[in-house]
């Protein structure tokens, strides 16, 4: 008797702990009727895109000699095997960047059909792309108005791992580092996930029945030459892409990774995608994330504006 007894008294404390554990994650979130609105008020922005690249050094090389970014970290970890480094026109705090990832061995990656490009806007294209061209690099698409008698001039390059990059003719921006460009198989289902799971707005809509495609630009902001944006495009009659292995994922600042997660699994059970990694705080760095995948597989990160900078004090 006196053993049930204690078998009680334990399973009672169990439940207890597991009450009290989903009291405290409870009270992180605010209800379903209200999340999808905070999401709108969160203070977001975006933080970094990660990619994998076969040579660090002449990446590195390429983008700050040939599209004039600059090396703003670089660190080494031989115990994992990888190195990595941050490239960008501005300071971390302040700009999204590229995190380029070297896993060592590993000279070549799969970009797949679904990534498509980064977009850097510069007040001088001409003079970007012969400089590009005097360095060796590759152009796949020369300056010139994006139509006849078009008023936006662009261009394509691409980067020594085949990472392609849309060169567009702007005045001064904050934001040199300004898209990119993802493929979808229903725009209008990713336009609503992306406005209601993250809180974007819809800057841009247009549709290329000669050219067989719509696009939609969506970010924070209500500028798209004065911020990051998200290039959505769908390609007509085109069902299926490979995601490759060579870009990895966008992140995303956001005050609460807690409100956040709560508000992207409301909007999957609607419209599709899923969370991959819950709210955590890791140890090794005490930045709080959450990860999930949009309905066409894109990966997202959500981390914690407060800890993403007290981190980048460290570094410095």
């Amino acid at each position: 008797m006196l053993k049930m007894a204690k078998c009680k008294q334990f399973a009672y404390c169990i439940v207890l702990f597991l009450h009290l554990i989903g009291s405290s994650m409870a009270a992180r979130t605010t209800p379903d009727d209200d999340v999808l609105d905070w999401v709108k008020k969160d203070n977001r922005r975006f933080l970094h895109a990660d990619i994998r690249v076969g040579d660090l050094n002449s990446t590195i090389k390429f983008y700050t000699e040939s599209l004039g970014m600059k090396l703003l970290s670089q660190k080494d970890f031989p115990e994992q095997k990888y190195s990595k480094a941050i490239v960008g026109f501005g300071p971390q705090d302040t700009h999204f960047v590229l995190e380029l990832t070297y896993i060592y061995g590993v000279d070549k990656y799969d970009i797949g059909t679904g990534f498509g490009h980064f977009g850097i806007a510069t007040q001088d294209i001409y003079t970007v792309v012969e400089n590009i061209r005097a360095k060796g690099g590759v152009i796949t698409r020369e300056p010139g108005p994006i139509a006849e008698g078009g008023s936006t001039i662009f261009a394509f390059v691409q980067d020594p791992n085949g990472y392609s990059f849309e060169l567009l003719q702007r005045p001064p921006t904050p934001e040199p580092l300004c898209q990119i460009l993802l493929n979808v198989l229903d725009l209008d289902r990713a336009i609503e996930f992306y406005e209601m799971a993250l809180g974007m707005n819809l800057l841009q809509k247009y549709d290329n029945p000669q050219e067989q495609f719509s696009m939609a630009m969506v970010g924070y902001g209500s500028n798209l030459t004065q911020t990051t944006v998200l290039e959505l495009r769908y390609n007509y009659n085109v069902t299926e892409y490979t995601k490759g292995d060579g870009y990895a994922q966008v992140a995303i600042g956001t005050d609460d990774v807690y409100k956040s997660a709560a508000a992207v699994k409301l909007v999957t059970k609607e419209l599709g995608g899923q969370i991959i990694l819950p709210p955590v705080s890791f140890p090794t760095t005490n930045i709080k994330i959450t990860s999930f995948v949009d309905p066409d597989g894109w990966k997202t990160d959500l981390v914690d504006n407060e800890d993403y900078l007290k981190q980048l004090q460290k570094k410095e």
